[in-house]
């Protein structure tokens, strides 16, 4: 697992509150780009790609991923 600045940690935090589901495909995607941040996925169905590895990498995809726990 990468480590992440504390920017990204705050976004992660902020979106959590809203939706912890949609924090996570942010951090799956921050996982998987590239040193210029992009994300190349080749296959003709990229949402059915992100699913299956939402379904691999996280055995909760609603729960907190981040190491220490959500900040308040």
């Amino acid at each position: 697992m990468k480590k992440f600045n504390r920017k990204f940690r705050r976004d992660y935090d902020r979106i959590f509150k809203k939706d912890p589901a949609a924090a996570n495909v942010f951090l799956l995607l921050a996982e998987l780009a590239d040193k210029k941040g992009q994300v190349v996925l080749n296959n003709p169905f990229p949402e059915v790609e992100i699913q299956r590895l939402m379904a691999a990498r996280f055995n909760d995809p609603r729960a907190y991923q981040l190491s220490g726990g959500p900040k308040r």
